[in-house]
């Protein structure tokens, strides 16, 4: 009997709607990250696992690997990755409190850690602001700007590391070349079995 060989790692970017839930399958019967992934990859597509989560109501880069060392790897906070977000308030803005949430703050018995938050442009009550954040604790964006008075419409992650959402079409998802890879997990990509480099056009696929 042969031996399985394994599984080349594999990392895809998602830009996933608002809507769609970051699971396998959901009780409530709601979108689900792999069903449209599924449809948009067909048959052939490996098993993938998203790194870290996005929320049903928030948007924007996720990324999914078959590599289950990858993802743990990924996820850790030793890792010391920026999150970035722009992120839609309503509300007053007070940049001052803004500042202070580099040095983390505490809400309800939580500690969240250093956040860098400023604010990017506004238009009458409602504002955009690039949020950065090294943690990513559950739904941790919107409470810590709750917190501020700040009421959260729209929220979309633009990088995750190195990862940059860029010009992916909202539903969209493409795979990372196992050269672009290689190049930004530097150290981190040792042990992992990617697969020979194959043209950057390789792996598109287009929002159904």
């Amino acid at each position: 009997e042969r031996l399985k060989v394994a599984e080349p790692t594999r990392l895809f970017r998602y830009y996933k709607p608002e809507g769609v839930v970051t699971t396998a399958r959901d009780p409530e019967g709601r979108p689900t990250v792999s069903e449209k992934l599924a449809n948009l990859l067909g048959p052939t597509a490996p098993r993938l696992m998203p790194v870290g989560r996005l929320d049903i109501n928030s948007e924007g880069l996720l990324l999914l690997t078959n590599d289950g060392a990858l993802k743990r790897l990924l996820e850790l906070p030793g890792t010391g990755w920026l999150r970035r977000y722009r992120v839609r308030v309503y509300g007053q803005v007070d940049p001052a409190a803004l500042k202070a949430l580099a040095a983390g703050i505490e809400i309800d018995g939580i500690r969240y850690g250093p956040i860098k938050a400023e604010e990017e442009t506004r238009t009458g009550a409602n504002a955009w602001l690039k949020v950065g954040l090294r943690e990513g604790k559950n739904r941790e964006v919107r409470r810590v700007l709750g917190h501020l008075g700040l009421e959260v419409s729209r929220l979309i992650r633009v990088a995750y590391g190195p990862f940059q959402l860029g010009g992916l079409a909202r539903g969209a998802v493409e795979e990372v070349t196992p050269k672009v890879l290689k190049e930004q997990l530097g150290g981190m990509a040792a042990g992992l079995s990617l697969p020979p480099s194959r043209s950057p056009s390789a792996g598109k696929a287009a929002a159904a």
